[in-house]
């Protein structure tokens, strides 16, 4: 089968072998959003005169019996194609002839990929965005159920002040939910339509990149031609970088649950059926699901480097260097997304402890407590903390609960504002749930059927 780049010779083949790599098995991702943007592209080059109509609806058929055939599992792509534009192109061309030679017209293989990676991405993320919003709901159920259940507030892990269960958890219920406003705006940047590009530069016919990009359901044409093919890679950065968020945040969530699962603390227990065991030690059940929490952030946070470091030096323009930033972006999406669905599993089933909760209180747990009630008294505060910090000896212990119920301020276990943070997570359910469907019209239109763009 020919290379879309063919020449009169052939590669050498330790040097096809090295600049393939498995970009062909990466791609596989990628055949529904190829399938959908030639569709579009074909229909935009009948709108200019450069195919009939006649010609535009074949190419439409025959690159929907692509996607039957890659429903079902029966669409490959082989080493000797390279990728998923090769692929496509040698079917279309052996079903259709000339007509399938004339779909590249007007564009290159570098603006078909950064488009192929947006479309995907698109779905992907507003897929995931229902996803963290379940694990939202999960830490909301979590406070509110807990919302006065004591537990030991912890700065530099040492015992601090009084606080609840409903408190850490809904600390870690609004962190998500700033996550997904950062994801919103990754989105944002990634919903523009880099097709017509080319190969960085554009071309000398008028096309009509307004019309694709309509027709693929994108916000807008992604307008400098240079820049579309600059934004490779960065843009898909972006987009990490709003997920890396998330795996900290699970990161930490991971880190406490390890610890209060801890017997010498107790205050949580961890289902049987999420961790595991030993394969010497017969007692053992260990959080290795969380642990590997940890360490996939790490992995995580060094795909991250490792998109930043190869787009740090690269000239502007195409270069090839960019195909190595769409294996380390997939491998993100799927870390970031698996790891979302371990910790809501995880906080749905979380046993709470409350009496190991309530045996953690001592009476230091109540100095600055006890500080406050002597400045209400008329004391200034540096003598009362004086007062209180030289006689901690004589600290009397207290009702863990009426001492947290005395928190009534905003954000503390009183206002724990767990139905506004709710207004929050139905509000970025909403966006994900129009821009979803806004997108699947839009290629359902496009194609006269649905279309999975990120399976």
């Amino acid at each position: 089968m020919a290379k879309l780049w063919q020449k009169d010779y052939d590669l050498d083949g330790d040097v096809e072998k090295y600049t393939v790599g498995d970009d062909y098995l990466l791609d596989l991702r990628l055949v529904s959003a190829d399938c959908v943007g030639s569709a579009a592209h074909a229909e935009m080059l009948a709108s200019i005169g450069v195919l009939s109509e006649k010609e535009s609806v074949a190419l439409k058929k025959a690159l929907n019996e692509i996607l039957g055939l890659f429903d079902k599992g029966a669409f490959a792509i082989t080493p000797d194609q390279e990728d998923v534009h090769t692929a496509v192109e040698n079917v279309l061309t052996e079903k259709l002839g000339d007509v399938g030679k004339k779909l590249h017209t007007c564009r290159s293989r570098n603006d078909q990929v950064i488009l192929d990676t947006r479309l995907f991405a698109k779905a992907w993320m507003l897929g995931f965005a229902g996803c963290a919003l379940k694990t939202v709901e999960a830490l909301s159920e979590l406070a509110e159920k807990h919302r006065l259940t004591p537990m030991v507030g912890r700065t530099h892990m040492q015992k601090a002040m009084p606080s609840t269960v409903g408190v850490w958890a809904g600390a870690h219920m609004e962190s998500l939910l700033d996550d997904l406003e950062l994801l919103k705006a990754a989105y944002v940047l990634n919903d523009q339509c880099p097709l017509g590009s080319a190969a960085s530069y554009g071309v000398p016919v008028d096309i009509d990149r307004r019309k694709v990009s309509e027709l693929l359901g994108f916000a807008k044409p992604q307008r400098n031609v240079l820049y579309a093919n600059n934004g490779r890679g960065k843009i898909e950065l972006a987009v990490m970088q709003a997920l890396e968020q998330f795996m900290l945040d699970y990161s930490r969530v991971a880190q406490d649950l390890i610890l209060y699962s801890m017997p010498e603390f107790g205050y949580f227990n961890l289902p049987d059926e999420l961790t595991s065991g030993s394969s010497i030690m017969p007692q053992k059940k260990n959080p290795c699901g969380l642990e590997l929490v940890r360490a996939k952030t790490s992995t995580y946070m060094g795909l991250v480097m490792q998109v930043g470091g190869i787009l740090k030096g690269l000239p502007s323009g195409y270069n090839r260097d960019l195909q190595e930033t769409k294996r380390p972006f997939m491998q993100a999406l799927d870390i970031v997304e698996q790891t979302t669905r371990l910790i809501d599993l995880t906080v749905r089933r979380l046993a709470v402890n409350e009496e190991k909760l309530i045996a953690g209180f001592t009476p230091e747990v109540y100095a600055t407590d006890r500080a406050l009630e002597l400045v209400v008294k008329g004391m200034p505060f540096r003598d009362a903390y004086r007062e209180v910090g030289l006689n901690l000896d004589k600290l009397s212990d207290a009702d863990p609960v009426e001492m947290v119920k005395q928190r009534r301020h905003l954000g503390t276990a009183g206002d724990l504002g767990i139905e506004e943070a709710r207004a929050r997570a139905t509000s970025a359910g909403k966006w994900a749930g129009q821009q979803g469907e806004a997108l699947r019209l839009a290629i359902k239109n496009l194609m006269g059927r649905e279309v999975e763009l990120a399976p």
